[in-house]
């Protein structure tokens, strides 16, 4: 038998409903069709169908259900419940006003008026009505008590044939026109992706509840929240960041690689009050203050940031930072925060947010080096919550990201593993996006991340020096992104397909796959060989990525 829909919600207060449903599935033949609750509009007035019954070859009865004890006094209707009886609306009234509501709605519909035989009804599952009772408008036929509803079949096609207005059967044909506009079904193509929308959408509002950390640590000028990925530190240094601006202090909203550095411009862009005296890369910063290009590894790790402090001696007071916030801080070498705390005034408030354990630069050596100047008198604020995963990702990176951790998503879809060698998982990450495009995901909701060797496209960007035009596309989002683990910190995408093509130093690995499993709000696809993935992110990952569902991509010879 159809229903409609499928598994009707019945409600605390809507028993009876289920007690005459349940009934008429039991004991109506399979042809015929009931839908539950159906919302009626009939100009202004509202209506509604507590059950309609369609009988190919018979004919449609609307039943207006009313649970308790029922009963009429000199034409007026009670229902009765714990409280004692009191007056209501008269259902037979009810069910005849929303039948004719449907029997205009359904000739507006389908452009040609019902003329199958239509019966209004009442069920009282719950009293007694004597046989010989009638009312006027309302003979005992159109009545279904507590004796009818057992077996209820031969009780609505009588009242459809006996009482029912109209001068045909229901012709099968018809009733199928009918029952595609009840069901109203709204095809949006695959549900995968409107999944990952609300998914995600719930995953910002538990990150905008952590604005509520801001609100508690309001009076403390000097923090430094550490918390796992996910966890909204990003969202948490742009709050902070416009707390302040609003405040009227001279900002600096720092961050080390390019691609978090455009989305903060991006968000800082859209903010109609006072912006951040400065909202970027460390390095730029210095750059803008006058500090001399150059170029190589220690002209960035050891000369910039010396040269900084020393400009910063005589920097007028006026272009001195009120207060610094730094994403990402694990990044910034301790060199670093000397030259930018150089740049503040003497009160200067100061926030980093930053992952002990995402340490990928190995700037610090020992983590809890941290814990020594230039950091010593920051006050530490734990964030152990992770919000932009589902429970299902967060599994795969648990181990990495501390004892305390904790997954606070919905359970989402399963992790999907692709095995294959290291030389081929650049191949087969590209098998892996177009496969993902024809399931329905939208290409802009997709990002490959490699671990070694950059993807082409990524690297012919670099190569060419266009490194800004690649990471405006990616904030554009129109399109799939090729990317890497380490230039990907701080940023995500719905889906995630995590190119395991090896490792230049081994020893950093761990740090990359917690990256890299991370990125992925609603789904995480890893591709590469089992054996360097065990070796790379030791035995609780293998345990982890074992309970993910394998998959085989279509190659483009299958499609």
């Amino acid at each position: 038998m159809k229903c409609i829909p499928e598994k009707p919600e019945f409600g605390d207060g809507q028993l009876a409903e289920k007690v005459v449903w349940d009934a008429l599935k039991s004991s109506l033949p399979d042809e015929v069709v009931l839908a539950h609750s159906v919302q009626l509009r009939d100009g202004r007035a509202e209506h509604e169908i507590d059950i309609l019954v369609l009988w190919p070859g018979v004919g449609m009865a609307a039943i207006e259900v009313k649970g308790g004890r029922v009963s009429v006094e000199n034409g007026q209707w009670y229902q009765s419940d714990r409280s004692g009886p009191h007056p209501i609306q008269s259902p037979v009234a009810q069910s005849q006003g929303s039948l004719h509501a449907c029997k205009r709605w359904i000739g507006t519909q389908l452009g040609t008026p019902l003329t199958s035989r239509f019966a209004y009804m009442v069920a009282f599952p719950y009293t007694e009505v004597p046989r010989d009772w009638e009312m006027a408008g309302c003979p005992r036929s159109l009545v279904l008590d507590q004796g009818d509803i057992a077996s209820p079949a031969d009780a609505i096609r009588s009242a459809i044939e006996r009482e029912g207005g109209g001068t045909t059967t229901l012709a099968p044909k018809y009733m199928e026109r009918i029952v595609h506009r009840l069901a109203g079904n709204l095809d949006t193509a695959s549900g995968l992706p409107l999944d990952a929308r609300e998914i995600e959408d719930a995953q910002d509002h538990l990150t905008e509840r952590q604005k509520v950390l801001l609100q508690a640590t309001r009076s403390l000028p000097r923090i430094r929240f550490t918390g796992g990925a996910g966890s909204g530190k990003t969202w948490l240094a742009l709050e902070k960041a416009r707390i302040l601006c609003k405040e009227g202090k001279r900002v600096g909203l720092f961050s080390y690689n390019k691609g978090i550095s455009q989305y903060l411009q991006d968000r800082v862009a859209q903010w109609r009050h006072a912006q951040p005296a400065f909202t970027g890369e460390f390095h730029e910063y210095a750059r803008r203050l006058g500090v001399a290009d150059g170029t190589g590894p220690a002209y960035f790790e050891e000369e910039l940031p010396q040269l900084l402090k020393d400009l910063a001696v005589s920097l007028p007071h006026q272009q001195r930072l009120d207060a610094i916030v730094v994403d990402e801080a694990q990044d910034f070498a301790p060199l670093w925060w000397e030259a930018l705390l150089a740049t503040t005034t003497d009160d200067a408030e100061i926030y980093a947010f930053l992952d002990d354990h995402q340490d990928v630069y190995r700037r610090w050596g020992d983590p809890s080096q941290r814990d020594a100047s230039p950091l010593e008198n920051l006050v530490t604020i734990h964030i152990d919550e992770n919000l932009r995963n589902t429970r299902k990702i967060a599994e795969t990176f648990k181990s990495f990201a501390g004892d305390h951790f904790t997954p606070r998503g919905s359970t989402g879809l399963p992790v999907r593993r692709v095995q294959c060698t290291t030389e081929d998982a650049l191949d087969v990450a590209g098998d892996c996006i177009d496969a993902l495009i024809d399931e329905g995901w939208a290409n802009n909701q997709i990002a490959m991340l490699t671990t070694k060797e950059r993807h082409p496209i990524h690297k012919e960007f670099f190569e060419n020096g266009t490194t800004a035009d690649y990471w405006r596309e990616f904030h554009a989002n129109e399109s799939e992104f090729y990317g890497h683990v380490l230039g990907f910190k701080g940023l995500e995408r719905s889906v995630i397909v995590l190119c395991v093509n090896g490792f230049k130093d081994l020893d950093r690995a761990a740090e990359q796959l917690y990256v890299g499993l991370s990125r992925a709000r609603s789904l995480l696809v890893v591709v590469g060989d089992s054996e360097l993935l065990g070796e790379a992110g030791g035995r609780d990952l293998k345990t982890a990525l074992s309970r993910a569902d394998v998959w085989a991509p279509a190659t483009p010879v299958d499609r």
